[in-house]
């Protein structure tokens, strides 16, 4: 069942799940979602009596997740337009011709199409093909520095993901979402050095933060550049 309860000026809204479980558990998912089980006999209200003590946690848990939530506004691949590349914006500039190619000009991404409703292909494929490259370039030191943890990923993967920026699966392999190219090189190492501590610790406890502090003292800054940058 769904319920939700009033924090202040926020609205937590949480999914109820009924077990055989003897304590109640709270937790909430890289999608923002607060998940709640509870044992069998537990009243609403003891329920939302628990979120509301929680409620500091939660909303904090969710601000964490935020900051890996894609949000570029949606674009209509028309001159004129400012695109993002490595933190910097570029206006994109389309022409039309038989030799399709996507260049950086100065303040310019030039789009050379051979019609307009390719623009948004070329520049996916361009984006994607960057992304491959310059992860890879800035994952490698950080991996070898990660060594010396005994740990490295099994693999390093672009996938699309609409509510990510990156993830580590049980087996080591991190996933980075491409769109992250079109952040500075500070938040693409954050990313990468978060998704190398989960190698180590698996949730977010204060081990794990006091080790992403650690490797990269900054990491906040970066962080929160990362959540102003594509909003």
């Amino acid at each position: 069942m769904t319920a939700a309860i009033q924090y202040g000026s926020r609205t937590i809204d949480f999914r109820l799940e009924y077990s055989d479980r003897k304590s109640l558990g709270i937790t909430v998912t890289p999608e923002m979602e607060v998940l709640v089980k509870a044992p069998a006999d537990t009243s609403l209200e003891k329920v939302k009596e628990k979120i509301r003590k929680k409620a500091p946690w939660i909303i904090k848990q969710q601000s964490f997740f935020l900051s890996f939530q894609p949000k570029t506004p949606s674009r209509k691949y028309i001159s004129g337009e400012t695109h993002l590349y490595l933190g910097r914006q570029y206006r994109l500039q389309i022409q039309i011709g038989k030799e399709e190619s996507v260049k950086l000009k100065g303040k310019f991404i030039l789009v050379t199409a051979s019609e307009k409703s390719r623009a948004k292909d070329l520049l996916h494929d361009w984006y994607l093909q960057h992304a491959r490259a310059k992860f890879h370039a800035i994952a490698t030191p950080l991996i070898e520095k990660f060594k010396k943890h005994k740990v490295e990923p099994s693999s390093i993967v672009l996938r699309d993901m609409p509510t990510r920026w990156g993830s580590c699966t049980p087996k080591g392999k991190i996933i980075l979402n491409p769109e992250l190219i079109k952040a500075p090189k500070g938040c693409i190492e954050y990313v990468i050095i978060h998704e190398l501590c989960h190698l180590i610790h698996h949730g977010h406890t204060q081990k794990f933060i006091d080790l992403q502090t650690k490797e990269m003292k900054d990491w906040e800054k970066w962080k929160m550049k990362l959540e102003k940058l594509l909003a």
